[in-house]
């Protein structure tokens, strides 16, 4: 054989290798090459199975506010656009004028001196309806007024009950049980994952009301057959939150959040050395998200409210359960390729990426401030 074309092929051979071993790697839960994530073995409570998922690198992320800090340190206000005057703290710049409120749009202005992150699905109640985040994003430290993208989860009500915004009484005092990561401190609510695609993905509000409407009536069914009285009382309401906020509904919830809480709690102070980031969640054995931050501190501020909004999920799921293993998540975390990409950029401060792929959406939000450059959050959907 000529001794080009043996190199050739014992090149390719060597190749065709690495893939194999790479492939076999990935089916057993090692880090991904694509993403540097791994996923490892779940914890499961009922019909929620949440696998933990450690990254091979760490980034620094003290330097970000989240908004439950501004809003329970007042640095961080949320209004409606129609009660914008009065907070522009720099006359040089272009001033945002609105006439009045509207539904898709608030105004937030940040006046700490670290960059806020918001992340989609994360709702605030009060002013004329309650809102839900539509879009991952960084504000700049004490930034002037900032139009957000949001959607309404209150259909029916446009009467104001506060100038500005705040968080659900659902997270005040521990409401997943007490937990070191939230105590007394109130929590903006996480809306559940089908209520955040139909924000993140369609941007759909006729969608997202369609889908509170849904999650309302599966939870009114489910409180029935334990409380009919309260069962009447979720009937009568129209507000997401104040859904979430009644009693036997938290009763529900905390039946399959409190232990998955308590076990990735204690899990993610012994995975601190190997950088617990985020989760991968399965519903009745279908895998259906995941949340990925940049650092194991990030993840564990976000963590009481998303294990509520996946246990959310599962109390109104209700399907033929299947089994679900590592080396399924690990192939849903590892694919982030896709057909079609959307990427918006506010110079100097961050970009958003959505990514649509074969049977899924994935949302990668990247911090574009001063020694950073890197992804602060990745979610993925299953569609």
């Amino acid at each position: 054989m000529n001794p080009k074309n043996f190199l050739a092929l014992a090149l390719l051979a060597i190749v065709a290798g690495l893939v194999m071993v790479d492939q076999r790697q990935a089916r057993a839960g090692e880090v991904a090459p694509a993403t540097g994530y791994k996923v490892l073995e779940p914890i499961r409570h009922g019909n929620l199975t949440v696998f933990p998922v450690v990254a091979a690198k760490s980034y620094p992320t003290s330097e970000f506010l989240t908004l439950d800090e501004g809003l329970r340190s007042g640095e961080v206000v949320v209004t409606e656009a129609g009660n914008v005057q009065g907070l522009i703290r720099r006359p040089i710049t272009p001033v945002i004028r609105h006439a009045g409120a509207q539904v898709n749009q608030l105004v937030l202005v940040n006046n700490s001196k670290r960059p806020l992150v918001l992340l989609a699905g994360e709702i605030v109640t009060g002013g004329k309806q309650d809102r839900v985040i539509g879009k991952d994003r960084i504000v700049p430290a004490e930034s002037d007024p900032v139009d957000l993208s949001v959607f309404c989860v209150e259909p029916g009500r446009w009467v104001a009950t506060s100038e500005h915004f705040g968080a659900s009484e659902a997270m005040y005092g521990g409401a997943a049980g007490g937990g070191s990561f939230h105590g007394a401190a109130p929590m903006a609510m996480m809306a559940q994952p089908s209520v955040r695609a139909k924000a993140m993905a369609d941007k759909d509000q006729a969608l997202v009301w369609d889908e509170v409407r849904k999650q309302k009536a599966a939870e009114t069914v489910e409180v029935a057959g334990v409380a009919p009285a309260a069962a009447d009382q979720i009937a009568q309401t129209s507000s997401y939150a104040r859904l979430m906020e009644n009693e036997d509904v938290k009763k529900q919830v905390d039946a399959v959040a409190k232990p998955i809480e308590a076990n990735y709690e204690s899990l993610i102070h012994q995975l601190r050395d190997r950088n617990a980031v985020g989760v991968v969640v399965a519903v009745n054995g279908r895998i259906i998200w995941a949340d990925v931050f940049a650092s194991t501190d990030l993840l564990q501020k976000y963590w009481p409210k998303l294990v509520r909004s996946y246990a959310s999920e599962a109390v109104v799921t209700r399907a033929k359960e299947v089994e679900v293993n590592v080396a399924r998540a690990q192939a849903f975390l590892a694919d982030l390729e896709g057909r079609r990409e959307t990427i918006e950029r506010e110079p100097g401060v961050y970009q958003h990426t959505e990514v649509s792929g074969d049977g899924f959406k994935a949302f990668e939000l990247m911090s574009l401030l001063p020694k950073t450059g890197f992804d602060v959050h990745v979610a993925k959907m299953a569609e």
